[in-house]
């Protein structure tokens, strides 16, 4: 049976859902196989987004387990990880410590994948499972008990309070080292070439559902205590026990016995033969994307700091709704939570219909414009203040916006894979990701210097020159997948 699941996210690095979603209906079959002892027929029609979550119920009860899993861990971490750096500076931190924090994600993204797979092969699927959600939930408990610190003396240093997130981080991670290349090779056998980018959206639907649940519950949840340092412990708390469920779920219930999870990793010769034949269309895709994500990486760190350090916009007004006013006190922190929900409620409503665009109009149009959003998105958050009188509502249409970017994702992933030899797509998608996010791991401490040391703006504006800089290069030298010319 099919295997594998991984969840990436600092959101942003677009890592692929899992093939759980790829299930079944009454149609036109082609069989999958070489994924596991069993053959499995899929739907080579085009899903849509109902079809999803109509089909999550129907799903084996493996894969339905590591679903549900993977849902409790996206859920955790987006709870969490949006707010850490205003927890950090909470905690006594810079902001060129925020920018070093995020940097140092960066270097887990990339490295964590392939010994993850290594470390699945070597123990089996379910007990390396286990390990990492117990290691991810772990992550949240220290986060947890971070702030319980004070400063440490430790002979001619200190250990501050805010360095315990650092170490959380390296356990929170764990859990998402599954499954990067095998999620996108099962998508691409699942999918008519030409209907990628919907396969993509409609599974990728599914999964951002817990990134538009996660950050709106830590919203309501930082409400509850005026305080944020202890206000964030209820969410922090949370998190833990979703990680704690998801753990116990998948242990007890998943039967891995006929299955493993990730693939073997051959070493560094390996890497290297799979980046000299990466295809030729991929290079002009990837030299616009790192350019575009270095931009973001720059100031992704930041964006709740702008909100609630730089111009502390929070949301006071009153609802009249059948005769009854309520009124809202939302303090900078809470609304933050709220805008990254407003921004993933737009991100769900485009990228289906994004999808359905692409195949009239072709790929790279669309994922050029996510580009764009991505490039433009910085200049216009640092600037709200001078172009309204109303920051709030100008910074929730600000993150609507940004939920823009999303609509270019599905179409994206699509591109990415849909070059590759079929039974390469798990390697290609892989060897992507692994160039990509290791040439991006300097710039959260780029722009937190500049953040620190300069100034905000000029970190916001340099990240989105370079972020147009690379939109450009991919609307130039990019090239179109053939079965969308």
């Amino acid at each position: 049976m099919i295997s594998g699941i991984t969840e990436l996210d600092c959101d942003e690095h677009d890592i692929p859902i899992t093939e759980a979603n790829v299930v079944p209906r009454d149609g036109d079959y082609t069989p999958v196989t070489g994924m596991g002892t069993e053959e499995i027929e899929v739907d080579k029609r085009e899903p849509s987004a109902l079809d999803t979550f109509r089909q999550f119920f129907a799903l084996e009860r493996d894969v339905l387990v590591l679903s549900l899993a993977m849902f409790a861990f996206s859920l955790g971490f987006q709870m969490t990880s949006r707010f850490l750096p205003d927890y950090m500076v909470a905690l006594g931190a810079s902001g060129f410590v925020v920018g070093l924090f995020g940097t140092f994600g960066n270097i887990i993204s990339a490295l964590y994948p392939y010994p993850g797979g290594a470390i699945s092969d070597r123990i089996g699927s379910r007990y390396a499972l286990t390990l990492f959600g117990f290691l991810s939930t772990l992550g949240f408990a220290v986060w947890l008990v971070a702030g319980q610190f004070g400063p440490i003396p430790v002979g001619p240093v200190t250990i501050e309070p805010w360095l315990w997130i650092f170490v959380g981080l390296v356990l929170a991670q764990a859990w998402k080292s599954f499954g990067l290349g095998a999620s996108f090779a099962v998508v691409k056998q699942a999918t008519d070439p030409s209907r990628l980018a919907a396969g993509f959206a409609s599974t990728e639907t599914f999964r951002r559902t817990a990134f538009l649940i996660g950050p709106v519950l830590a919203a309501a949840l930082i409400g509850l205590h005026p305080d944020f340092t202890v206000s964030f412990q209820y969410v922090l708390a949370v998190a833990v026990a979703f990680g704690a469920l998801g753990t116990v779920v998948q242990h007890v219930l998943y039967d891995s016995s006929e299955d493993s999870i990730g693939g073997s990793f051959a070493g560094i010769e390996q890497i290297v033969r799979d980046l000299r034949d990466m295809p030729d269309p991929l290079r002009p895709l990837l030299v616009g994307d790192t350019l575009v994500r270095f931009a973001n990486g720059m100031v992704y760190t930041f964006f709740v700091l702008v909100v609630t350090r730089l111009y502390e916009v929070g949301l006071e007004t009153t609802i009249a709704v059948g005769g009854f006013s309520y009124p809202i006190d939302l303090s900078p922190q809470a609304f933050f939570g709220y805008l990254l929900g407003v921004e993933m409620l737009v991100a769900l409503l485009v990228m289906v219909p994004a999808a359905k665009v692409a195949e009239r109009v072709g790929l790279k149009p669309v994922v050029a414009l996510g580009f764009a959003v991505y490039a433009i998105f910085p200049i216009v958050l640092i600037n709200v203040p001078e172009f309204t009188a109303n920051t709030a509502t100008a910074m929730i249409l600000v993150f609507a916006f940004s939920g823009l970017r999303f609509a270019g994702l599905p179409s994206h992933k699509a591109l990415i894979v849909g070059p590759a030899e079929q039974g390469a797509g798990g390697r290609v998608t892989g060897t992507y990701y692994l160039l990509r996010n290791t040439i991006v791991i300097p710039s959260a401490a780029l722009g937190g210097y500049l953040w620190e040391f300069i100034s905000a703006e000029l970190a916001f504006t340099i990240a989105a020159v370079i972020g147009v800089v690379g939109t450009g290069y991919f609307l130039l030298f990019g090239e179109e997948f053939e079965a969308y010319q």
